[in-house]
């Protein structure tokens, strides 16, 4: 089919890319010229493993192509919306001056039969305002909403090969097209609900919710441990062998961040207050409270570990991307506790094999290098709060003739800590004795 992608953002170029993959004919749009420019010069803007493979595939088929003029999608069958909904500044709901942008400026192109498919996170209700409006503009034309379940790191194979599929579909044909764009992940067997608008925008913001408490539930549990010396570790293990709990999700850390989590259960919380609905979802506004104060725990322990005092200590704070498999340094608890030591008086080195330039352009007074070794040189703290394969897989022993101290705060409790003990080091973790 002719496929155009409205938005190279980390979801429009993956999903981008990946539907030409699958062989359909694609245009990829942004207002964005040097993002554009990386694109078509087969340069993701971002770290994504397996992307550059794929969109360096896509191009050099001739099926892939991008543009900076949204009159370029003339002539697609179906429009994806894939354009970010940040929070609002100064407040907590989501803006969609971008979704409504986009969708007015692909009106004057569509044509008899075209679909607009959004794929962004958007406050339920606002597919149906869209739908209203394209009946009055462009009757000829249909909306659905299929939202995305990416994660960073496996984005690439989570489109190529999702998990399920949910339309939001105001009829059957709709749901026929989609069919037609995922037919691969059909017929390999991927589970598809086909839905109403309503229904199909709350299943990424629901879903986003539930991982979040799931997150912060561990994390308020490893508080609990540390004032009753339990281990964290060891209570999510045994909960997790119940088969509806479940083991996933149940590490306690530093928290969550990115760009989807912390904003959109935000901006769920917003949407159901203004549905009159807040008290249905009060409960996320203490989810996103123990989440972000798992970061201050970790500069308490650094601070209690250091003699009750970080000032002018060296500081190794090892990753400061959300996640690993990942250069994005929004709202991440890494970053967020490396700023924090550093307003402390800390001299803080951190290292992050990809998020470097990303942090530097957020929060240049701290110090950056990609070497850990580098950051750990002289060290008289260490502190893990990505992890990264090659943090999880630092030697002890070696790590330390690197540094001044053999102190460390394991942040996502993913170290062997017996083995650090043992190598003579002072390990604390979150709710691990």
């Amino acid at each position: 089919m002719r496929i155009s992608v409205i938005g190279c953002g980390y979801l429009g170029a993956v999903h981008a890319s990946a539907m030409a993959e699958l062989g359909h004919e694609v245009v990829g749009i942004d207002v964005d010229e040097r993002k554009i420019a990386a694109l078509r010069a087969g340069r993701p803007p971002f770290f994504e493993p397996g992307l550059p493979e794929v969109l360096s595939s896509a191009t050099a088929s001739g099926r892939l192509r991008f543009s900076t003029d949204i009159a370029d999608a003339a002539g697609a069958e179906v429009h994806f919306l894939a354009v970010g909904t940040p929070q609002t500044t100064g407040g907590t709901s989501a803006d969609l001056r971008y979704v409504d942008a986009a969708f007015d400026g692909l009106l004057p192109h569509l044509a008899e039969g075209s679909l607009i498919v959004g794929k962004s996170t958007v406050p339920v209700g606002t597919a149906t305002r869209l739908a209203a409006r394209l009946a009055e503009q462009a009757p000829y034309a249909a909306l659905a909403w299929n939202p995305e379940f990416l994660r960073e790191g496996f984005a690439v194979k989570d489109t190529l090969e999702p998990d399920r599929l949910v339309y939001g579909v105001a009829d059957e044909h709709a749901a026929s097209v989609l069919d037609h764009v995922y037919r691969a992940a059909i017929e390999a067997g991927t589970p598809r609900i086909v839905t109403d608008y309503a229904t199909a925008e709350l299943v990424k913001v629901a879903a986003n919710a539930f991982l979040a408490t799931k997150i912060s539930f561990i994390n308020a549990m490893s508080e609990i441990a540390d004032a009753t010396g339990a281990d964290v570790t060891a209570l999510a293990d045994a909960i997790g062998h119940d088969a509806r709990i479940g083991r996933r999700f149940l590490n306690a850390g530093v928290g969550f961040g990115g760009g989807c989590l912390p904003k959109d259960i935000r901006a769920f919380t917003a949407r159901a207050e203004e549905l009159g609905r807040g008290d249905s979802l009060a409960f996320l506004k203490e989810v996103d409270a123990i989440n972000l104060r798992q970061r201050q725990r970790v500069v308490d322990l650094a601070v209690g570990v250091l003699g009750g005092s970080v000032f002018r200590k060296k500081v190794a704070v090892l990753g400061v991307t959300f996640k690993p498999e990942s250069d994005d340094v929004r709202d991440s608890p890494a970053l967020d506790v490396a700023v924090h030591l550093k307003g402390l008086g800390a001299e803080v080195v951190a290292t992050d094999p990809e998020g470097v330039e990303n942090a530097r352009m957020r929060h240049p007074q701290l110090d950056y290098t990609t070497s850990a070794r580098e950051a750990l040189a002289g060290a008289d703290l260490v502190v893990l709060v990505t992890e990264w394969r090659e943090y999880r897989a630092l030697d002890p022993v070696e790590t330390g003739r690197l540094v001044a101290e053999r102190r460390i705060i394991d942040g996502r409790n993913v170290l062997d800590v017996d083995a650090w003990r043992a190598a003579g080091w002072q390990v604390r973790g979150l709710g691990r004795p």
